[in-house]
């Protein structure tokens, strides 16, 4: 259950995002990858900051909503694609902010996550690799970008790939994997001022989704030099940051990808009950009025999935397994549901009048980004095996 604090905070995100980002749904501000221009968000951000709701998760004492809380807020800022730019509760910058919060030192929080706590500026994670025999692609273990100390600094070299946001970010966290004996083959974390000479954005693909500024970058790290205090927590225990960040990142999407599901419903039940096909609504055609009860059911459900995997976030736990499961299910029914919306509307749901088949696209995205789904499927029959290997002897 969600607190009358997150009820009345969300209600303020969702007149915010309806009354004043939706008309922003059509506004041509798009980079030649159809993302948001930064000159388009910092507007919003703007807006967003003097309607009270930037960011609307993190109280001013600086302190996070729980989990559940987060969920309520969260939704209601995807109710359009441009929502969570416009209150700063988009990834990556969310998952960075929840990361650097919960593991930086206190100056290095006062020089990098202040400016994206305040929104005045964008942020990148740099740890997905290109998926050659050798990449990490997914998994991180693979790690092949290395990291060394050189007197009081540490050299990185290696290349990354779909680095959200990197292009136009001014901070950005690099994961790269140790060359010390002390780390034990572990990974480091750092912070780092961008742009920087050393990383090189060498090309920046075209994809399917459009809603993250900057798009998804492939990146050469080039004799990087980082000062030694802005290592961000310990050597060694970079994979350990990572599940801190992944787990409640992962759920962030889910709510953020709910909210833009719930308003494509709304789109396509809106023109159910409009259109006449064949002598009556479509909405009284028993395949359509299906598809959108089907949809009732699934949101319904998705909905229930976040609130027991973010209750279980809430009580201090990693939950990886949790946010794996909810991961699967909810990009999984939200792909159903985008889907059905679409085919509900027809012609028209596959045009840009309506900012269903955006959310279409995202949605298809989410199923793979932050984990596939084949992924997450993987990882959690490795758990079911353990367990009956733990309990069978």
């Amino acid at each position: 259950m969600t607190t009358e604090r997150a009820i009345a905070i969300a209600a303020r995100v969702e007149d915010f995002v309806r009354t004043q980002i939706f008309p922003y749904e059509s506004d041509p501000r798009r980079d030649h990858h159809g993302a948001p221009t930064d000159e388009l968000v910092y507007e919003m951000r703007e807006k967003a900051r003097a309607a009270g709701v930037l960011p609307p998760h993190i109280l001013p004492d600086g302190t996070h909503l729980t989990q559940r809380e987060t969920a309520t807020v969260l939704i209601a800022s995807g109710l359009s694609p441009l929502g969570p730019l416009a209150c700063n509760t988009m990834a990556p910058d969310e998952g960075n902010m929840y990361l650097i919060g919960h593991v930086a030192s206190d100056d290095l929080k006062q020089r990098f996550l202040k400016p994206l706590v305040e929104g005045r500026a964008r942020s990148a994670f740099f740890m997905t690799e290109p998926a050659t025999m050798q990449g990490a692609g997914s998994d991180p273990s693979m790690m092949i970008t290395t990291c060394r100390r050189d007197g009081n600094h540490w050299v990185v070299n290696g290349k990354k790939r779909f680095i959200t946001g990197a292009q136009g970010a001014q901070v950005g966290i690099i994961m790269a994997k140790s060359e010390e004996e002390d780390s034990h083959g572990g990974a480091c974390m750092f912070l780092v001022d961008l742009p920087d000479p050393a990383i090189r954005i060498d090309y920046v693909p075209n994809t399917i989704d459009t809603s993250m500024p900057g798009s998804h970058a492939n990146v050469t790290i080039d004799n990087l030099r980082i000062p030694a205090d802005q290592l961000l927590g310990q050597a060694g225990d970079g994979f350990k940051y990572a599940q801190v960040r992944l787990s409640p990142a992962r759920l962030s999407h889910c709510m953020r990808w709910l909210g833009c599901c719930i308003r494509a419903q709304e789109i396509a039940s809106d023109y159910a009950n409009r259109r006449m096909a064949f002598g009556k609504l479509l909405i009284d055609h028993e395949g359509v009025g299906f598809m959108l009860a089907e949809n009732m059911i699934e949101l319904q459900q998705a909905q229930l999935m976040i609130d027991w995997c973010a209750g279980v976030l809430d009580t201090g736990s990693l939950g990886t397994v949790e946010s794996s499961m909810a991961k699967v299910a909810v990009s999984e029914a939200l792909m159903r549901i985008a889907d059905r919306c679409v085919q509900v509307m027809g012609g028209t749901g596959v045009t840009d009048e309506t900012v269903v088949e955006q959310i279409f696209r995202e949605v298809r995205a989410f199923r793979i980004y932050d984990g596939p789904t084949e992924v997450h499927k993987w990882s959690l029959a490795k758990k079911i095996k353990r367990r009956w290997k733990e309990a069978h002897g």
